[in-house]
């Protein structure tokens, strides 16, 4: 749920009063009932931008939570190393969480690698409005970051599998994915850098690459 995704609950509305919870649905819904999370349709979910920030906090900060607070660190790496264009950071923390987090998983298409890109870029949840497949200019963007704080660039990442992390790019500025900072006309442009991410997974060799590059809106 830090990474901004639901997660299927069955509702126990006696969770709220007991003092004696057990079992992840019961524990899901008493934090329903409490405000922390919100529920529809069979799945809970964290509310709003303020309660994810300060779930993500929590994680960053409490080192009694073990893993998942190192998770939560390793994912800052991720996010620095993409602001300052380390390209081998990247894909060398990529396959770590590949390897830690879902050593089974089958990169079949796109979609199995943004399972594994979205944790990686957990922390930048803080600092980025972090939206997926969103409708942009002649298609559709794997993932786009807006920066939460105006003097920060954006960042648009594209994802390909037994593909080239160079056409990944290629295909950011074909069609014209930059397109979602420059906003409506007469619309004020904040942002005035925006970081392109291309990112790739070779099956045979089962390597990640990354390429980045800088454009100026």
């Amino acid at each position: 749920m830090i990474t901004g995704d639901k997660v299927r609950c069955e509702t126990k509305e006696y969770a709220a009063t007991s003092m004696n919870l057990k079992t992840r649905d019961e524990i899901l819904s008493a934090m329903v009932v409490y405000g922390f999370l919100s529920y529809a349709d069979g799945f809970v979910m964290i509310p709003n931008q303020k309660l994810l920030g300060q779930f993500a906090d929590m994680l960053e900060k409490e080192e009694s939570l073990g893993y998942v607070h190192r998770l939560a660190l390793e994912s800052e790496k991720v996010l620095e190393a993409t602001l300052n264009g380390e390209e081998d950071t990247i894909a060398r923390i990529l396959e770590q969480f590949h390897d830690t987090e879902a050593p089974i998983l089958m990169y079949n298409n796109e979609s199995d690698l943004s399972a594994i890109v979205n944790l990686a870029y957990l922390s930048a949840r803080d600092r980025y409005d972090v939206q997926r497949e969103n409708k942009s200019g002649k298609g559709f963007v794997d993932f786009i970051f807006y920066p939460r704080r105006k003097e920060e660039p954006g960042i648009i990442l594209e994802l390909k599998v037994d593909d080239s992390a160079d056409n990944a790019l290629k295909q950011i500025k074909d069609k014209n994915y930059v397109q979602r900072f420059k906003g409506k006309v007469a619309e004020k442009q904040e942002v005035k850098e925006v970081i392109l991410v291309g990112i790739s997974y070779d099956k045979v060799n089962k390597k990640h690459t990354c390429r980045i590059e800088m454009e100026y809106v």
